[in-house]
């Protein structure tokens, strides 16, 4: 038996709603069921509009194909739509802004191939699907995941490290972690022993048990594209208001599998923003 394929190389993007699980625990289901039907039906009609092709559903998940022509100009564009309608235009039916959405895009070659099986007898449908495969579709569902995400913090033991001026007689308190405090004590040695620690700081005089939250990773924007695919939209629009005012700008995330530049934008078309 033969299996066909197909190598194509374009771009490719995938979009996905942040927080659906919360979504299912907050609203009945009914409420839920109505907005994934609406948002993947104008999460098509905005691929369709720049010569998109949905090629994969699941869920709240949608990934996008597009034709190799103008691809980097049409994959950004929709994104941009698809942001527009998510965040301006669906989640105005929402009271707490609780509709986001994740946009990831890469371009490069890939696998396509068909997977599954023909299922013959009474059912004689087609049960065999496309799949894609190859680093673009990875790293392009992988920019989806960390799109638009809210950053994420720790807390951690510090020192509240008091401090008196005393030619201005001024005092004031900072936040230090341990290990700043800590490698700022001195020991004074007597006889061979360390007796007492003191801080080489000389105006402080008191410290005091605290905690402070430490950043883990950045909150994302929500369209994230690799290098390749922001220097071909920006090869082709140079004078793009999203261009020349630096709206999407370099992200300092990660993903397996890439270690190129990521950009990022929170870009929308305003034209399409109800009044």
């Amino acid at each position: 038996m033969r299996q066909s394929c197909k190598i194509v190389e374009t771009c490719v993007l995938f979009i996905d709603i942040r927080r659906s699980t919360e979504l299912n625990l907050q609203h009945r289901p009914q409420t839920v069921s109505r907005l994934y039907s609406s948002f993947v039906r104008a999460m098509v009609r905005c691929a369709e509009q720049y010569n998109g092709h949905v090629r994969g559903i699941i869920g709240d998940r949608l990934m996008v194909i597009f034709d190799v022509a103008d691809c980097f100009t049409n994959a950004v564009r929709t994104a941009q739509s698809m942001n527009t309608v998510s965040s301006r235009i669906i989640n105005r039916y929402f009271k707490h802004n609780e509709v986001s959405c994740g946009i990831g895009i890469d371009f490069g070659r890939m696998l396509v191939t068909k997977t599954g099986f023909r299922r013959h007898g009474v059912e004689r449908h087609n049960y065999r699907s496309l799949v894609w495969l190859g680093r673009p579709a990875n790293v392009a569902s992988k920019l989806t995941d960390i799109a638009n995400k809210d950053s994420t913090f720790i807390t951690e033991p510090a020192v509240n490290v008091g401090r008196h001026y005393s030619a201005i007689n001024e005092f004031s308190w900072h936040i230090e972690s341990l290990q700043e405090f800590i490698g700022a004590l001195k020991g004074e040695h007597f006889w061979g022993n360390v007796n007492r620690f003191r801080h080489s700081d000389e105006y402080v005089f008191a410290a005091l048990p605290a905690t402070r939250n430490v950043q883990l990773t950045p909150k994302t924007p929500a369209i994230l594209m690799t290098r390749v695919v922001y220097d071909g939209f920006r090869a082709k629009h140079p004078t793009e208001p999203s261009i020349v005012k630096n709206w999407y700008k370099r992200c300092y995330v990660s993903v397996s599998g890439y270690d190129d530049a990521i950009f990022g934008g929170d870009v929308i078309f305003t034209e399409l923003v109800p009044a």
